[in-house]
């Protein structure tokens, strides 16, 4: 970005509030830690489209400048948008020209720079249209308005939801702020259950029964389709004239509320039909009758004196009513045994009959889902409930994990003995994952973020403390005195440098060097390794299955799994016990929804951890992969164990899943996607630099310019480049860079720069020296993993990532090697 082609001599002799750069920074200070965009209009350069709004920018760098002032509602609007939160924001004039957009907002909106490419995101046709006309509206009158528009993005062309508000500044008549979230998660939720709600207010409408509900008095309050057709009622008479059910009944042996028998029925023409009548009765707060819930049987008894033909009719219907109910069922004996299953039983699990009936119930349920299920139906069986409701787990074929609501109630003779129980599940896997999902991608999202930011912060402190080490160490050597107190502190730097790898791998933020890996080679090298960690007292069985798909892995991070999960399962089995590895491919023909996890259709190999240890209560599987958290005693774990391995496989692309009851021992299910021939093997990334090997001679001669807002990384920087024979000018932030370029008369050699800093950071200060100076040589560093850098930089062969913490020799080797090169 340029002001009207300005040169950074011509910046420097500008007053401040004329420099595009000085709007840069104001802007950075705007967008927080993700970097800035700033977006011309019509034509116009980012200086001009600046100046139009001068009297408003002037107050938002007054605002900054004045310490972080709260109180004008310009500068709440400048500080607010500057925390770090998932709201995307953006400043428009009235008329609707950008003034700034934070990085949120443009990755909801696939880097849209106009309100007329947002414009063209829309999904929905005329309505969606007219909606964000309404807003533009709103915005250029200044009322707050606010809408939920679907749009689709580009290249995937996946549909995604947006709730977009536009919000008047006050005090300020000239810009618009607006707010964009997204709402594709609670869209899909809310589908989810609209369309099991219908499926199943379907099923009640259609279902060759009738079914009414009516109050003490009577009055039916809900009909179903089948019958209202019956008694020749319109489903909107039921509602609104609420009709008492005895005016249609002409049996004299007419039922009182809450018994059943057979009636005689009349249709509003005036035809009669016999049927069968079946009431339950739902008691009030006080005692009393509150509703009944009643199923009409038609033509169940037929005329005729032959009793055994009426009862084998009446069973005829139910048992069809039971076979092609569209919700599980199954029916069991006293010992909680299955006598019976219905085909939407079958189906749901994908079983045949025989491998259900006759069999305990409490096999199609996962682990830790048996003992509170037992435990429920027990109560229904001794009577202290009259029924029972829960949501368990169930294994079916193809790797699925179905989530079910379970309905259990008691069956009883006609003299009230109690001869089983019957279960309804009703299949609530989609709705249930789309909760869960949305829950724990919040939560992971979050925890993430704080795990990388604090990752970034221990980084920059880490790369001073072993930075300083080497100083010392050039100065005292092995034969002084204080060689082994310093070698001491950095070993233990060292150490924090472990965790805090641990943690970014959570966040998903670590370096990877993915290669075609061979998983039954990689685990067979471990077995020594293993063997050495778990000790004598449990036994290790590798089961390799054969041929297994290639995946594409970081070699060394799919050691550090493997170990991390061996590890927790001999601390799980204090006693002695097996510990088995098993790797199997498995194919996918449709997305597996599993723990809050959807497996897209394809090829994987499965890695298997299985130890016969203690298990893992159910209050803390949804825990298990959070950082730090740990059910071991005080010192026995960091808790980044699973956290870390989660981290990896997900950075893989590939789902880690963990099943466990208490006394059951444990199995993690690790899944990597084949990789295939002809798939890029190196993912597209900036030169990394490389340790320096031993004994090189790292001097060198040229001009640097070390720009870090850390003060202590920054001063050992310059000493260590100044001590290799460079000449070494410094900056702590983008803006005084650029002052520092403006006042040099001599070239810059290579600039070294931090990523993240206050003001404007070292995105915008490369894209900005690149546009002067294109053939200057950059050396960007951070604490996070080089994927922090944009795209833009990441293409540009003359830019080197160096990642914190780095050591003297790491930093002198990639300086002579980037000014060499």
């Amino acid at each position: 970005m340029t002001g009207n082609g300005s040169s950074f001599s011509d910046w420097g002799k500008a007053p401040f509030w004329r420099r595009p750069v000085a709007w840069a920074a104001v802007a950075t200070c705007f967008g927080g830690l993700g970097g800035v965009v700033l977006v011309g209009v019509s034509g116009q350069t980012v200086l001009a489209g600046l100046l139009a709004g001068v009297g408003f920018a002037a107050l938002l760098g007054f605002a900054w400048t004045l310490g972080r002032s709260r109180g004008n509602p310009v500068a709440d609007l400048l500080l607010d948008a500057a925390d770090l939160n998932r709201s995307a924001r953006l400043l428009t004039t009235v008329e609707g020209d950008f003034v700034y957009a934070n990085p949120a907002f443009h990755r909801l909106f696939a880097m849209a720079v106009s309100l007329d490419a947002v414009a063209a995101l829309l999904e929905g046709g005329q309505e969606a249209v007219d909606s964000f006309e309404r807003l533009r509206a709103s915005a250029a009158t200044r009322v707050a308005d606010r809408a939920e528009l679907s749009i689709r993005l580009p290249p995937s062309d996946a549909v995604e939801w947006r709730r977009i508000s536009v919000i008047p500044l006050r005090g300020n008549r000239r810009f618009v702020l607006w707010r964009a979230e997204n709402m594709t998660a609670e869209r899909e939720l809310e589908a989810a259950r609209r369309a099991e709600e219908e499926r199943l207010a379907d099923y009640l409408d259609r279902m060759p029964a009738g079914f009414f509900s009516a109050d003490a008095k009577g009055r039916v309050l809900f009909a179903n389709q089948t019958l209202c057709d019956w008694l020749g009622l319109a489903t909107e008479d039921v509602a609104s004239r609420r009709p008492h059910f005895a005016d249609f009944v002409v049996s004299p042996c007419e039922p009182n509320a809450g018994s059943n028998g057979d009636i005689v029925l009349r249709h509003h023409d005036g035809e009669t039909f016999r049927a069968g009548l079946v009431q339950t009765v739902f008691e009030g707060g006080d005692g009393g009758m509150a509703y009944t819930r009643s199923l009409v049987l038609r033509d169940l008894v037929r005329r005729g004196k032959d009793g055994e033909r009426e009862e084998a009719s009446l069973a005829r219907k139910l048992r069809w009513l039971f076979d092609e109910a569209p919700v599980g069922i199954i029916l069991l004996d006293m010992g909680g045994d299955v006598t019976d299953c219905n085909r939407a039983f079958l189906k749901m699990i994908g079983l045949h009959r025989d491998a259900v009936v006759g069999r305990p119930f409490t096999d199609r349920l996962n682990k830790e889902d048996r003992s509170e299920a037992a435990a429920q139906v027990s109560k229904v069986v001794m009577g202290t409930s009259r029924a029972a409701t829960l949501d368990v787990r169930m294994p079916c074929i193809g790797e699925r994990e179905l989530i079910a609501s379970l309905y259990a109630s008691r069956l009883e003779e006609a003299d009230g003995e109690v001869s089983g129980l019957v279960l309804h599940f009703i299949d609530t896997t989609e709705q249930k994952d789309l909760e869960v999902q949305f829950a724990q991608s919040q939560k992971m999202e979050a925890v993430g973020q704080l795990a990388g930011g604090v990752a970034h912060d221990f980084n920059n402190l880490l790369t001073a403390m072993i930075g300083f080490c080497d100083l010392l160490l050039d100065r005292h050597g092995p034969g002084d005195s204080s060689f082994a107190d310093i070698m001491q502190i950095k070993q233990n730097a060292n150490r924090a440098t472990n965790l805090v790898r641990q943690m970014l791998a959570f966040s998903r933020k670590q370096p990877m060097k993915p290669v075609v890996l061979d998983v039954t080679g990689g685990i067979g090298d471990l077995a020594n390794l293993l063997g050495r960690l778990i000790g004598e007292n449990i036994e290790l069985t590798i089961e390799h299955g054969r041929d297994l798909f290639p995946v594409r892995a970081d070699a060394n991070q799919f050691d550090q799994i493997v170990v991390n999960l061996a590890v927790n399962a001999r601390d799980a089995m204090a006693g002695g016990g097996t510990l088995t590895l098993r790797t199997s491919n498995v194919t996918l023909d449709k997305p597996v929804e599993r723990s809050a996890e959807r497996m897209p259709a394809g090829d994987y190999v499965m890695v298997e951890v299985l130890d016969t240890g203690h298990g893992i209560a159910k209050e803390n599987l949804g825990r298990i992969f959070d950082p730090f958290f740990t059910t071991k005693g005080p010192g026995a774990g960091t808790g980044l164990g699973l956290s870390t391995a989660y981290g990896i496989v997900r950075q893989s692309e590939g789902f880690i899943f963990v099943d466990s009851a208490l006394g059951e021992g444990t199995t993690f299910s690790i899944y990597l996607p084949r990789w295939k021939d002809g798939e890029d093997g190196e993912a597209a990334t900036i030169p990394v630099a490389q340790s320096a090997p031993p004994e090189v001679d790292l001097t060198g001669v040229g001009t640097v310019l070390m720009v870090e807002d850390e003060d202590a990384v920054r001063m050992f920087g310059a000493r260590a480049l100044r001590n290799k024979g460079y000449e070494v000018l410094e900056a702590t932030n983008g803006e005084e860079a650029l002052d520092v370029i403006n006042q040099m008369e001599a070239s810059i050699d290579l600039i070294v720069s931090d990523v993240v800093m206050p003001g404007m950071d070292g995105h915008t200060l490369t894209q900005l020296v690149r546009q002067e100076f294109p053939g200057v040589k950059i050396i960007l560093m951070s604490g996070y993993a080089e994927d922090v850098l944009s795209e833009s930089i990441q293409a540009d062969p003359g830019v080197t990532f160096l990642g914190k913490p780095f050591t003297l020799k790491d930093l002198a080797s990639t300086v002579k090697r980037v000014m060499n090169g």
